[in-house]
C-alpha cells in the first residue's frame, strides 16, 4: 500500500543537513516560523504560546526596563548566539547597552547578555528546565531565571539562579512568588502577584 501524495498543500519542512543546522541557516531559511531557535544544529520551532506565557513577559521587561541602569538594556525575543550550532531565544534578556547597535538587529552575543530568562511553556518544559539553562551557564551567562506557574490562582514564581564560574553551572538563589527583588543584575524589586498580572 502506498501513500497518495497531498495535493494543494504548499509548504515544505526544510531537510536538515547531514551536520545540523548552524547560526547562519537560522537567518537565511526562508519562510521559518517565528521565534524559532537553533539548538545542537536542530531547528526548535515555537507553539502559540497562553496569555500567562505573554503576559508575565510583558511584566518582566516593564519592570527591568524600568529599573535597569543606563548602561543595561532588557529585551524580549531575540536570539543570543552562542556558537555556530546553538541560538537560543531567551524569553527576556538583559543585555550591555552597547550590544544595541541599531534598530535592525536580530542576535546578540552571549557575551553581551547578563541575564537570560525562561517563562516554562507546556510544550518546551524540559528545553526550559534542563537544556537552556545547562546552555546558558556553559556560554557564561552570569544569571538565569525560570518562571513557571503554580497555585490555584495561577501566579507566577521565579527561581532566580546565579553562575558557579568555576563549575560553569547554576546555583539557586532564591524562589520568589509574590515579589521579585535581587540585586544582580542589578537591583531588581518587582510585583509579580497574581494582581499585577491581572493589571496588563
Amino acid at each position: 500500500m502506498t501513500a497518495e501524495p497531498i495535493t494543494g498543500h504548499s509548504s515544505r519542512w526544510p531537510v536538515p543537513p547531514q551536520d545540523g543546522y548552524t547560526v547562519d541557516d537560522l537567518f537565511t531559511l526562508p519562510d521559518l516560523p517565528p521565534h524559532t531557535e537553533l539548538l545542537d544544529g536542530s531547528l526548535v520551532f515555537v507553539s502559540p504560546q497562553r496569555d500567562f506565557h505573554s503576559t508575565v513577559i510583558d511584566l518582566l521587561v516593564t519592570g527591568l526596563r524600568h529599573g535597569a541602569p543606563p548602561e543595561l538594556k532588557a529585551r524580549r525575543e531575540m536570539t543570543v548566539v552562542f556558537d555556530r550550532r546553538n541560538a537560543p531565544e531567551p524569553d527576556v534578556c538583559v543585555v550591555r547597552a552597547e550590544a544595541v547597535t541599531g534598530r535592525e538587529l536580530t542576535r546578540f552575543e552571549a557575551a553581551d547578555v547578563l541575564l537570560a530568562v525562561e517563562v516554562v511553556s507546556p510544550d518546551s518544559e524540559a528545553r526550559d528546565r534542563d537544556a537552556k539553562p545547562q546552555k546558558y551557564a556553559a556560554a557564561g551567562i552570569p544569571n538565569f531565571w525560570l518562571v513557571e506557574m503554580a497555585g490555584s490562582d495561577r501566579h507566577p514564581v521565579v527561581r532566580v539562579y546565579e553562575l558557579d564560574p568555576v563549575n560553569k553551572a547554576y546555583a539557586l538563589t532564591g524562589i520568589h512568588h509574590d515579589r521579585l527583588k535581587t540585586g544582580v543584575p542589578f537591583p531588581v524589586d518587582l510585583d509579580i502577584s497574581p494582581e499585577a498580572l491581572d493589571a496588563l
